[in-house]
């Protein structure tokens, strides 16, 4: 348990920015799910650009790491491309 005021805080803050990205990974794990379980090319490609976008916000705000990032954004590219 947190001894001082400052720590106190810090747990708030944490616990704050844990349900917070806790919801950011789970949408851009939703999102890229539709493109990889969609059934045909033209519902994944349209599905596409949530997946990327989520994708980049997740890696710019730290919820991933860049490289996490770089591969999820290959993933959901190779799997437009194999449809069809």
């Amino acid at each position: 348990m947190p001894n001082n005021d400052q720590a106190k805080k810090r747990l708030r803050q944490d616990e704050k920015k844990r349900v917070h990205n806790k919801a950011k990974k789970s949408a851009l794990r939703t999102a890229m799910k539709r493109v990889l379980k969609a059934d045909t090319k033209e519902v994944a490609a349209q599905a596409l650009p949530l997946a990327m976008k989520q994708i980049d916000k997740a890696a710019k705000t730290n919820v991933i790491h860049d490289n996490a990032a770089a591969r999820f954004k290959s993933q959901v590219s190779r799997a437009v491309s194999a449809k069809g």
